[in-house]
C-alpha cells in the first residue's frame, strides 16, 4: 500500500488541535469558526455571616483572567441579574473564552441581598472592609481588614486567580469609574454603553483601593444609573451586553 505523507500530516495537524483545547475551523460559509473546549465550574469561595454561600462561576481557563463582581452592596441588586445573565451566555458560547478566564461573582453580600440592604448581617459596609493602603477602621468599615466573611470570600478570590482585571457593578451614580491603571479599559467600555466616564475617587478600604492601588489592578466600576435599576434583566442585558464582552476581551 502506498504511504500517504499528506494524508498523514493533516491527521497530526488535527489531533494537536484538539489537544491544544481550542480548534480554529475554516469550514464552508455559514458554519461556526470557532470552537472551544472551555471548562465551566461551579464554586463557592465561603460564607455570610448567616450561613447563606458566597457563589461564583469559573468559566475558562486561559491567561487573560477578568473577575466580575455584583452586589457587594445587597440594595443593588440590578448588577446580579445582569452577571448571572452573562454567565449563561458565556456557558452557551463557550467558543468566546478561547484564551480567557471569567469569574462572575453575582452576589457577594447575601444576606444583605436578602434584606435589601446596603450593609452585611453585622451592619458592616463590605465595601469598606478591605486591607487598603488607605482604610480606616471603625464600626461602619469594621474595626479591622476583613472582618466580615464575605469580604474575606472576595479576598481569596482575587489572591487564588491573580485577575488581569476586576469589573465591579453598582448603582445609581451612572457612570463609569476606575482605579488603578484602568483608563484604558474605562474609555474603551464606555464606548460600548450610554455611561460616561467620571472618576470618582476611592473610598478608604473600598475594593477600588485594595485592588487598584494596594496590589495594582486595572478594576473598573460601573455605576448604573437609576433607570437602570428598574429595568427587566433581559433589557440590562440589551444595554451592557456588548460592554461586558469588550471587557472579556480586553
Amino acid at each position: 500500500m502506498k504511504f500517504n505523507t499528506k494524508f498523514l500530516f493533516l491527521c497530526l495537524f488535527a489531533a494537536a488541535i484538539f489537544i491544544g483545547g481550542c480548534a480554529v475551523i475554516r469550514p464552508a460559509a455559514g458554519r461556526a469558526a470557532i470552537k472551544c473546549s472551555a471548562p465551566v465550574k461551579a464554586c463557592i469561595a465561603g460564607a455570610s455571616v448567616k450561613g447563606k454561600s458566597v457563589k461564583y462561576t469559573k468559566l475558562g481557563d486561559g491567561l487573560n483572567t477578568t473577575l466580575l463582581i455584583g452586589s457587594i452592596h445587597g440594595d443593588e441588586r440590578a448588577g446580579a441579574s445582569l452577571l448571572n445573565r452573562f454567565c449563561d451566555y458565556l456557558k452557551k458560547n463557550r467558543h468566546l473564552l478561547c484564551s480567557k478566564t471569567v469569574i462572575i461573582v453575582p452576589i457577594v453580600n447575601p444576606d444583605g441581598f436578602t434584606e435589601k440592604t446596603r450593609f452585611n448581617a453585622n451592619k458592616i459596609d463590605l465595601n469598606r472592609n478591605f486591607p487598603a493602603d488607605n482604610r480606616m477602621n471603625d464600626a461602619n468599615n469594621g474595626y479591622f481588614a476583613l472582618s466580615e466573611p464575605e469580604s474575606w470570600s472576595l479576598y481569596k478570590i482575587i489572591n487564588t486567580y491573580k485577575p488581569n482585571k476586576i469589573l465591579t457593578f453598582h448603582e445609581t451614580l451612572g457612570c463609569i469609574d476606575y482605579d488603578g491603571s484602568a483608563s484604558q479599559i474605562a474609555d474603551r467600555l464606555a464606548g460600548k454603553c450610554k455611561l460616561p466616564v467620571r472618576k470618582i475617587g476611592a473610598k478608604p478600604g473600598s475594593l477600588g483601593s485594595y485592588a487598584g492601588q494596594t496590589l495594582n489592578i486595572p478594576i473598573i466600576t460601573i455605576e448604573l444609573s437609576e433607570e437602570d435599576s428598574r429595568l427587566s434583566p433581559e433589557k440590562l442585558w440589551d444595554n451592557y451586553k456588548d460592554m461586558l464582552l469588550t471587557c472579556i476581551d480586553f
